[in-house]
């Protein structure tokens, strides 16, 4: 089992940064590729971002593409979302997720958080 703890969510203003960050526990030993997902009321859960474990590759949302970038230090068990130039309609729960395959294009993600939430307003 794999545990994820997502923190760093808070109230922000149009234009400004936030870094989310995702804490694994448990099986961490294993390699798990991790993405970034986000709910906003009313709408379905989307893909944000994805990182590989192996060699670090990354992929990307359009939304969200050339303002977050994903990272992820593999010694802390930790993996970071850091969204700049934030919109309202980056207002969202966002969730943190694990997926055995290493592959950021894999869709199947078998483990999440409970998501933080991120509310850009003015």
């Amino acid at each position: 089992q794999l545990q994820l703890v997502e923190s760093g969510g808070g109230l922000v203003q149009p234009g400004g940064s936030l870094r989310l960050s995702c804490a694994a526990s448990g099986r961490t030993s294993s390699i798990y590729a991790m993405g970034w997902f986000r709910q906003a009321p009313g709408k379905e859960r989307e893909f944000v971002a994805a990182i590989s474990w192996s060699n670090s590759n990354t992929y990307y949302a359009d939304s969200v593409k050339g303002r977050s970038t994903i990272s992820r230090d593999n010694a802390q068990n930790t993996v970071y979302l850091q969204m700049n130039s934030l919109k309202p309609e980056d207002t969202a729960v966002y969730y943190c997720a694990a997926n055995p395959s290493d592959n950021v294009y894999y869709t199947q993600y078998d483990y999440w958080g409970q998501g933080t939430q991120v509310t850009v307003s003015s």
